[in-house]
């Protein structure tokens, strides 16, 4: 992308300038923040007002939380007239059993339609869905 640092592995991640991210919308943004960072293991690396941004501890990417107070949870299944899903995350377990035991323990609910075994859709707190998957 024309305007972007190219990608230097001899200058420190926090130090370059190509992170990338994610934006989702919640009617209490540090609370979901503080979800994912406990689920991920991922740090909060700044907080305002208007959202919070939480990083992995290697890599350029990050999730922000940003504040949204008419914020409406998707419908998972999508059902016509609600609110659409705009789109998920998916994060690849080593044991999906005990990824979908510790979202719960954080807040996360199983959503009622699972359309794969290797698969299981979560809604976080606000509502939005994430996938958690085992490669077969």
């Amino acid at each position: 992308m024309r305007g972007r640092a190219k990608f230097d592995p001899d200058i420190p991640r926090k130090k370059r300038h190509d992170y990338w991210g994610i934006v989702i919308e919640a009617p209490d943004a540090h609370a979901l923040a503080r979800f994912y960072a406990e689920l991920l293991g991922w740090e909060i690396a700044s907080q305002s007002e208007d959202g919070a941004a939480l990083l992995p501890f290697d890599g350029v990417g990050y999730l922000g939380i940003q504040q949204a107070d008419d914020y409406v949870a998707p419908a998972w299944p999508t059902r016509e007239g609600e609110q659409q899903m705009m789109m998920h995350l998916d994060f690849e377990v080593t044991d999906l059993n005990a990824a979908v035991a510790h979202a719960r323990e954080l807040g996360a609910v199983e959503a009622d339609f699972q359309p794969q075994d290797n698969v299981r859709v979560m809604l976080d707190p606000a509502g939005h869905p994430f996938c958690l998957y085992q490669d077969e």
